[in-house]
């Protein structure tokens, strides 16, 4: 890929979607994979006027060796230090960018049971910072192309190919085009236009079937709001927090869905594939799970914590979008999330909540936003998907028709 493309993806990550601004510290989350473009964006950083930016290296070999070498006693330890720079970030609110580059496999083996206790364990110290920087600071997530994930992709080119095909296809659908800042700022407005229209019906609940089994009813919260593209700060800072982003989303309310639904792409979780799954809620609570491939590690993940096995998110997306149109699987949650409509289980979006500016975490968990360590989407847009809207005045209006917006 050409170095003059590749800095222009830096900048639309830097300037578009963290939206970095003069004075900002900012820490980048990346893969061992893509060392130049890495150096690219912290450029990108800088010159968009960050005094400091910072780099965390990850690598699946290394996090699968830690596991399995380390007890659940050391997997569940935060050191000082550890504690210490988590107390730096509450009171910088730096601006975090997270770079996707993982192999969808790359955990295949690892003991996930190990692996969840020291999580949980460390979920404990960790929550009371994250809660004080909820809707406090910028942050993107953005991918690059490794090399085990371009050959899951494309397993019948060389890796080279596959790279380059991976690359342009993320390029693509993240609208790096010719100027992307006038795509973005296009694209930002259709999807707030769209949001403008459902939050002008006041729904009460959302009824998704399909022919493949989904049946399955949400209720809303009074007081909630859709939500796509940009986003503010509660400071008021503007920033893209998914490039590529087509959903339009929703947080539904605690305890409020019943019926089935049925995967239509597989879900990467830790770093295995879970595949051709159905979930059943009743009370809002994920009750009954089934997979062809890892059923197992599903069920890990709905008995994270309390929350886990409650819905965060209901998110809008058309069956006729540029990355279903690609035709590839790319078997990430950020790129085929944006190929269907997609259900999330865990954590909700404060933020959907209107007024939310003014109101403490909380008050929002207590008007039905679920309260999660995980944030899981998974995808359940058919091509027959059919979305119905019951409003608070009785109507049924049609959003979703034949897995396209019916609007």
């Amino acid at each position: 890929m050409k170095k003059t493309t590749l800095k222009k993806y830096a900048s639309l990550i830097a300037n578009v979607g963290a939206r970095v601004k003069k004075g900002q510290e900012v820490m980048i989350y990346a893969e061992l994979d893509q060392p130049e473009f890495v150096k690219m964006l912290v450029e990108e950083c800088y010159k968009a006027g960050a005094k400091r930016v910072d780099v965390e290296w990850s690598y699946q070999p290394l996090t699968k060796t830690h596991v399995r070498y380390r007890s659940v006693k050391t997997l569940s330890e935060m050191l000082d230090w550890e504690v210490e720079k988590l107390k730096r970030r509450v009171a910088v609110l730096p601006v975090m960018i997270y770079l996707l580059s993982e192999d969808p496999d790359g955990l295949n083996g690892m003991n996930q049971q190990k692996y969840s206790k020291g999580t949980q364990a460390r979920y404990k110290i960790i929550k009371p910072f994250r809660d004080e920087m909820e809707n406090k600071y910028q942050w993107c997530i953005a991918a690059v192309p490794g090399v085990e994930w371009a050959k899951k992709v494309f397993p019948n080119c060389r890796k080279n190919e596959a790279v380059e095909k991976l690359w342009q296809a993320i390029l693509t659908t993240s609208r790096c085009d010719d100027d992307p800042v006038k795509a973005w700022e296009e694209h930002n407005a259709d999807l707030k236009s769209k949001c403008d229209y459902l939050n002008s019906l006041n729904i009460e609940s959302l009824h998704y079937k399909s022919s493949n089994g989904t049946d399955f009813t949400v209720g809303l919260i009074e007081d909630s709001e859709f939500e796509g593209g940009g986003e503010y700060t509660l400071s008021g800072n503007y920033y893209n927090p998914n490039i590529p982003s087509e959903e339009v989303f929703i947080s539904p309310k605690k305890g409020v869905a019943e019926g089935v639904v049925y995967s239509v792409m597989p879900l990467s979780y830790r770093g295995e594939l879970i595949e051709n799954f159905s979930i059943r809620f009743e009370n809002g609570k994920a009750v009954e799970v089934h997979a062809e491939k890892n059923e197992a590690l599903l069920n890990e993940l709905i008995n994270m914590d309390e929350g886990a096995a409650y819905l965060g998110e209901c998110a809008l997306v058309p069956y006729d979008s540029p990355i279903r149109n690609s035709g590839i699987l790319f078997y990430n949650t950020l790129f085929d999330e944006n190929a269907a409509c997609h259900l999330a289980l865990g954590e909700g979006f404060s933020q959907c909540i209107k007024g939310s500016e003014n109101m403490t975490l909380e008050e929002c968990r207590e008007k039905g936003i679920n309260k999660s360590m995980i944030h899981e989407d998974f995808m359940i847009g058919a091509e027959d998907l059919d979305i119905t809207a019951k409003t608070k005045d009785g109507r049924e209006i049609p959003v979703f028709r034949n897995g396209n917006w019916a609007f």
